[in-house]
C-alpha cells in the first residue's frame, strides 16, 4: 500500500509541474511600494495591486482610483484622486484610520503613518511610542514615515527629522530633493543628486556609494537609489539578496524590510530579496496554468506482497545503523491518524529534511538576533 502512495504522489507532482507555465502581465505601472512581506503598486490607470503575505488584509488594497500606494508593516494607505485618504489592514495604533482633509502625498510605516496636506503641512496618526507623530510646524514638500522616525524635506530644501533617536533626528544640513527615512536610518538625495545617509552603521548601510542619483529609498538595515542613468545601486545588508538589484533601467524604486522592488521604465516591474511569502514575485511573474493541453493519464502501479518486496519481520539495522523490530502498523481504532516512519522506506528522505529544516530554522534566528541587535 505504501508503495500505491508513492507512486500516486509522483504521477500528481508530474501532472501539476507539466501543466504550468509563465505568463508575463500586460499592466503598467507607474508606482510601486513595498511594505513588510507583501507588496503594492499602481497601474497607469490607478489601480491599486498587492501581493504577499495578507494577514490582517495588508495586501487587500482599499477601493477606489488612486494616484499614489504606500504599504507599511500591516496596513496600505492611498491617496485617491480627490485628494483625500483610504486605508486598510491592521489598525491596532490607529495608523490605518487617516484624518479627513486633503492631502499631497501619504507614507505608511509599522504604526503610524504620515501624510502631507495640501497645505503643505504635515499630519501623522498611529503609535506614539517615539513621539514619531509629532512633526515639527513648518511646510513640507514631502515626507516620510520610517521605522520609528519621520523626515520630510521643507519648502527651503532643509531635512527635518522626529522620532526616535540615536542620532537619526539630526540630518545633516544642505538643501536636499527628497528624503526617505528606514528603520534604523535615513537617506537624503542633494540638490545636486548626491546622497548621503546618516543614523545607526551596523550593517553598512549608512556610507552611500559615490555618484549622482534620482532618489533613495532606505530599508531596515540597507538602502537602495536610482542612479542618474536609470540603473540601481544598493548598498547595507544583504543576508536575502535585497542589495542586489537586477541590471536595467528604472523610474524610482521602494526598499522595505529585506525586499525591495521597482518600476522599470517601460512599467514593469522587477522585485528582488526575500521571497518567503511572494513579496517579491510581482503579478504576472506567478507560473499559471496552461488551459491548451489536458493532462495525460497516468497509469499508477500497484505492488502486491511477495517473496521480494514483503516487509520484513527481522530485525534490521535502520538507516541511522540502529538495529530495531519492525513493528506491524496498528489497525483499526488503535491506528495513529498522523503518518508513522518507523517501516517506512522515506524514512532517510524525512531525516535529511529534518535536518535542513532545522539548519534553515537556525540561519533565520541568527540573522532576526542580528537584525534585532542593530536596532
Amino acid at each position: 500500500m505504501r508503495y500505491d502512495f508513492l507512486a500516486l504522489g509522483i504521477a500528481l507532482a508530474c501532472l501539476l509541474f507539466s501543466s504550468k507555465t509563465t505568463e508575463g502581465s500586460t499592466d503598467v505601472f507607474t508606482q510601486v511600494s513595498a511594505g513588510s512581506f507583501f507588496t503594492c503598486a499602481l497601474t497607469n490607470g490607478g489601480t491599486p495591486l498587492c501581493w504577499g503575505f495578507n494577514d490582517d488584509g495588508r495586501a487587500t488594497p482599499p477601493a477606489g482610483i488612486f494616484q499614489q500606494i504606500t504599504a507599511g508593516d500591516a496596513h496600505t494607505c492611498g491617496l485617491k484622486t480627490d485628494g483625500t485618504l483610504a486605508c486598510a489592514g491592521y489598525n491596532g495604533f490607529g495608523q490605518a484610520a487617516p484624518p479627513d482633509g486633503t492631502f499631497r502625498q501619504v507614507s505608511a510605516s509599522d504604526m503610524y503613518t504620515c501624510g502631507l496636506r495640501t497645505n503643505q503641512t504635515v499630519a501623522c496618526w498611529g503609535s506614539i511610542g517615539y513621539d514619531e507623530i509629532r512633526p515639527p510646524d513648518g511646510t513640507f514638500s514631502q515626507v516620510s514615515a520610517g521605522g520609528s522616525l519621520g523626515c520630510g524635506v521643507k519648502t527651503n530644501g532643509n531635512v527635518a527629522c522626529w522620532g526616535d533617536l540615536y542620532g537619526k533626528v539630526t540630518p545633516p544640513a544642505g538643501t536636499f530633493l527628497q528624503v526617505s527615512a528606514g528603520g534604523d536610518h535615513a537617506c537624503g538625495v542633494r540638490i545636486d543628486g548626491a546622497v548621503v545617509c546618516w543614523g545607526f552603521n551596523g550593517q553598512a548601510q549608512a556610507p552611500p556609494p559615490d555618484g549622482t542619483f534620482s532618489q533613495v529609498s532606505t530599508g531596515a538595515t540597507y538602502a537602495c537609489g536610482v542612479r542618474a542613468d536609470d540603473a540601481v545601486a544598493c548598498w547595507g545588508d544583504n543576508f536575502y539578496g535585497e542589495s542586489t538589484p537586477p541590471a536595467g533601467a528604472f523610474t524610482r524604486i521602494s526598499a522595505s524590510d529585506d525586499h525591495a522592488c521597482g518600476v522599470r521604465t517601460d512599467g514593469t516591474l522587477a522585485c528582488w530579496g526575500n521571497n518567503s511569502y511572494g513579496q517579491s514575485t510581482p503579478p504576472g511573474s506567478q507560473p499559471t496554468p496552461t488551459p491548451t493541453q489536458a493532462p495525460t493519464a497516468v497509469a499508477i502501479p500497484t505492488y502486491a506482497p511477495t517473496a521480494t518486496n514483503a516487509v520484513p519481520t527481522a530485525t534490521p539495522t535502520g538507516p541511522l545503523g540502529i538495529a530495531g523490530t519492525v513493528k506491524p502498523p496498528p489497525s483499526g481504532d488503535d491506528a495513529d491518524p498522523r503518518a508513522s516512519s518507523e517501516d517506512s522506506p522515506l524514512q532517510p528522505v524525512s531525516y535529511a529534511l529534518a535536518l535542513a529544516g532545522t539548519l534553515l530554522l537556525a540561519a533565520a534566528g541568527w540573522h532576526a538576533a542580528r537584525r534585532w541587535h542593530s536596532r
